[in-house]
């Protein structure tokens, strides 16, 4: 098959959106398919904000990547992008001569994955990754008309489409109470049970890595909605049991400073480290040498970073909103409730004091992830793709 996948969220930014489609470009390119993304441009002080070089990424023999002028928006990375739609996107797309357009958000550059879709006559899926009342936080206008004109907006772009899939429940529920009534189904972001995996060798890793003898640990983007301020508090009261317990935070964005400060007017600065954003490697060594991850996310649609935590075989401790208890069971975490500080600090202890059910719950967080591995999910995606192509022919 001949794939065009648009996206106005791409690499360098640091995003869960980003970090699953280019796994599921890869999987795709060693079954032999092409894939084509449609993605914009980003500037060089984008690249340097996360460490990486200025300069494309590769993906595949058969995975090209096209990028279109864009603007700079503000979004909780500090790297979002905008591009202009200007209806003409699809003179691209017509070179690449796609069997199926895959239009990841929709955005500026889902409006030309739709324009494509009708000139060229090619059948169009659509994914939603994003809990749309979180996003319109992020609007230049803040006003109760321009937050329902978004939603509506969003309910019409995806109808369009000829089937949507949603990494969650609660992005369906969302997208229900908005008017949607297209066809829709859950697939969840494909994880890299490769790279994240188990690791034997966690006194040497923490060694390496500097970390304490209890290290809870927590990835993604630093952003308000992700109130990573209760894990800072609950780390604070959690010394007063635990003296050696250390908070890991990976990843950057525009909360980093307010984060910070609240570290030092608890008095535990000593006791967290920010280590910025870290290559998939560095990352799935960090979370080998820690023995929680906390997520207290009231925004996650699924949460990659949490996965891919699992994946590696480390509890979870999160919260019970939106799409977290979807993915967070009995088998490999806990949940507690959004905001409170105490039972997080209570969790955290228990699980210090009780190892075996430490180590059970990491256990059954790594036989959980397996399922979402990015082999299975492209197999799932293949045959969506020949379903959809197939239906749009007859």
């Amino acid at each position: 098959m001949r794939i065009a996948i648009f996206s106005d969220n791409f690499y360098p930014e640091l995003s869960g959106i980003s970090d699953s489609i280019i796994s599921l470009a890869k999987e795709l390119d060693a079954r032999g398919h092409a894939v084509n993304f449609y993605v914009p441009s980003y500037s060089e002080a984008n690249y340097k904000k996360v460490g990486l070089p200025a300069e494309e990424i590769t993906l595949g023999e058969n995975t090209k990547i096209t990028r279109f002028f864009s603007l700079p928006y503000g979004t909780g990375t500090g790297q979002g992008r905008v591009v202009v739609p200007t209806g003409l996107r699809w003179l691209r797309v017509k070179r690449f001569k796609p069997d199926i357009i895959h239009t990841q958000l929709f955005f500026a550059l889902g409006l030309e994955a739709l324009i494509a879709s009708k000139i060229l006559k090619v059948p169009i899926v659509g994914t939603n990754h994003t809990a749309v009342q979180e996003f319109v936080r992020y609007s230049p206008i803040r006003s109760r008309t321009i937050e329902n004109l978004l939603i509506r907006y969003v309910s019409w772009f995806y109808e369009k489409c000829t089937l949507v899939t949603m990494p969650s429940k609660s992005v369906i529920n969302e997208m229900r109470q908005f008017g949607f009534s297209g066809e829709c189904r859950i697939i969840s972001n494909p994880i890299d049970t490769k790279t994240f995996s188990p690791s034997s060798r966690k006194t040497n890793l923490k060694n390496k890595l500097g970390f304490s003898k209890f290290t809870v640990i927590h990835a993604g983007r630093l952003a308000r909605e992700r109130k990573i301020d209760v894990i800072i508090k609950a780390i604070a009261a959690s010394k007063q049991i635990i003296p050696e317990i250390e908070l890991i935070i990976a990843g950057g964005g525009s909360y980093e400073k307010e984060l910070r400060f609240l570290a030092r007017s608890l008095g535990v600065e000593n006791s967290i480290k920010f280590l910025g954003v870290l290559s998939k490697p560095a990352l799935a060594e960090a979370y080998n040498a820690s023995e929680i991850f906390a997520i207290t996310s009231t925004a996650d649609t699924q949460s990659l970073v949490m996965m891919q935590a699992m994946a590696c075989g480390i509890p979870v401790i999160g919260v019970n909103a939106r799409a977290l208890p979807e993915y967070i069971r009995p088998e490999n975490g806990i949940l507690i409730e959004p905001g409170d500080v105490k039972a997080l600090t209570e969790k955290i202890i228990f699980l210090h004091k009780h190892k075996n059910i430490q180590k059970k719950l990491g256990d059954g967080a790594r036989a959980y992830s397996i399922r979402f591995s990015a082999p299975e999910i492209a197999q799932q995606w293949e045959k969506i793709y020949e379903k959809v192509i197939e239906d749009y022919n007859k």
